[in-house]
């Protein structure tokens, strides 16, 4: 990796000297725009709208337009004048709990690395950040744009954390929210007994861009001059939903299938715990009947939810031999 931008960490009267880096990088496949016919190059020129002249790189300025229409030309001098601070300091303002920190605030992340001179008050000060279980809120200047940001721990090294203003966060202003829509009991418990079957530790790792290697796969095709075919698998369209109660209890149904059927000869405990709850599902259906819901749905759902309770039947097979 390349460093960024140098400074410090400055934290009451400690100084710390550190390199960022860009902690992500996007993995899109990129294209060049050219001509169809014999794949050219498609190229732009800086031009003036008034009368279509090339402009060279060394006479563009940048220019603020009024509400009148009219703009203002900021130079290279204008901004240098400007009370940037933080220029070279990451300055630490506060020590706060990460779970106040909304992350919808949270905009890029970077890696901290210290300088010789600086690993042993970064170790210090990395330590002590991580036995506090709270995350440090500083303050930044980068490519001329203050910004605040947090300063955490992942992996022994500084992660910060770049946030937006929170004047830039716009307010959800919907019509719903206004709405006085009512959910039964019985439909909340059984969300949340989805919500239950699909609980799980995270695991990035077990997630991978489908449509990238999709993509990739099409463009190895073209190099190699095989025909592309499309994905057999067709994606589900958007419906109107019947009946709440009966798609969330097929859905429940489904989740336990999912995790009943893969379960190997090791794991026999795992998935007979997991079929247990699909001998219950009988008993728990018994208040739905009041709803007013279409007999198709009622038929359509009380034969999904038979069909894990056979696939669960060889796991607690496995754990009685």
């Amino acid at each position: 990796m390349r460093s960024i931008w140098k400074g410090a960490i400055s934290f009451g009267l400690v100084t710390i000297p550190v390199k960022l880096y860009s902690a992500t990088e996007a993995k899109d496949v990129s294209f060049h725009q050219v001509r169809r016919s014999d794949a050219s190059r498609i190229k732009y020129k800086r031009v003036a709208a008034v009368d279509g002249e090339e402009v060279p790189y060394g006479e563009i300025a940048k220019g603020y337009e009024l509400s009148s229409g009219e703009v203002v030309v900021l130079t290279d001098e204008d901004f240098k004048d400007l009370p940037l601070t933080t220029s070279r300091a990451i300055d630490v303002l506060q020590f706060v709990p990460l779970e106040q920190v909304d992350p919808i605030f949270f905009e890029k992340s970077y890696y901290l690395e210290p300088d010789k001179a600086g690993t042993k008050p970064y170790v210090l000060l990395r330590d002590a950040l991580e036995e506090s279980g709270k995350v440090a809120l500083v303050k930044i200047a980068l490519r001329n744009r203050e910004s605040l940001a947090t300063l955490r721990v992942r992996d022994g090294v500084f992660v910060l954390e770049t946030m937006l203003w929170p004047d830039e966060v716009r307010a959800p202003d919907f019509g719903f929210l206004d709405e006085d829509v009512e959910v039964r009991s019985q439909e909340l418990a059984m969300a949340g007994s989805l919500i239950e079957t699909l609980s799980g530790d995270f695991d990035p790792t077990q997630y991978t861009d489908s449509y990238r290697e999709a993509l990739q796969q099409v463009i190895e095709a073209k190099v190699e001059g095989r025909e592309v075919t499309a994905p057999a698998d067709a994606q589900p369209t958007a419906g109107t939903v019947v009946d709440l109660m009966a798609a969330l209890r097929a859905s429940v149904d489904a989740a336990k299938g999912r995790a009943a059927a893969p379960a190997e000869p090791g794991e026999a405990d795992g998935a007979g715990t997991a079929a247990a709850p699909a001998d219950e599902a009988p008993a728990k259906k018994a208040p739905a009947k009041k709803a007013p819901a279409k007999k198709a749905a009622k038929k359509a759902a009380t034969g999904a939810s038979a069909k894990p309770a056979k696939k669960a039947a060889p796991a607690k097979a496995r754990k009685s031999a």
